[in-house]
């Protein structure tokens, strides 16, 4: 970090942990990004205080600390309503993917689905569908861990048929996720 001695401003510790974060040091950005929760909060921007809070809750979840699942849970916890009611659904959407994924690091696997499937409705809704696709895949490997196969196909199929311009892995994704349709006859 900076000097103590100088005034530090979030922009700057935003950008400290960014840094951080680039550069693999997740304990840094966590605690950069944490600081400067607490500076955009001190300002009074909710909004950015809560961006801060999940930016945290994703380094937290890089780290390889027992205690970092947990904590990434709580520091992201409150953030969807400041999002909700900035009308910021993209964000929102974010947020309960990071929830979900704190929840699935601490094994409460219900609810990261119920969570990872809200995150997917509002980023369709908004047509946001390069994060939803990133939404979909944990989901779907999320459904195949907990034993729901059929709803993990489904997950996947809806993934690639979101595509608009499918690369060539994911056509080739696309045509085998056809073939057990077309034995059912449908």
């Amino acid at each position: 970090m900076q000097n103590s001695a100088e005034a530090i401003t979030p922009q700057q510790l935003e950008t400290e942990a960014k840094t951080a974060y680039a550069n693999g040091d997740y304990s840094l950005a966590a605690k950069s990004f944490s600081a400067a929760q607490q500076g955009y909060k001190s300002i009074g921007d909710e909004v950015l205080a809560a961006e801060m809070a999940n930016n945290c809750c994703v380094a937290l979840l890089q780290e390889d600390a027992p205690a970092a699942a947990q904590e990434a849970y709580e520091v992201v916890e409150g953030t969807m309503s400041v999002f909700k009611e900035a009308g910021d659904l993209r964000r929102q959407a974010m947020a309960l993917g990071n929830r979900a994924s704190a929840m699935e690091a601490l094994g409460n696997l219900n609810e990261a689905i119920e969570d990872y499937e809200d995150s997917s409705r509002i980023l369709k809704e908004i047509g946001a569908n390069d994060l939803r696709m990133d939404v979909m895949k944990s989901l779907s490997a999320l459904q195949l861990k907990t034993g729901r196969s059929l709803e993990a196909l489904a997950t996947m199929q809806a993934e690639v048929d979101g595509v608009e311009k499918p690369n060539l892995k994911q056509r080739l994704l696309k045509r085998l996720l056809s073939l057990p349709r077309r034995f059912l006859g449908r």
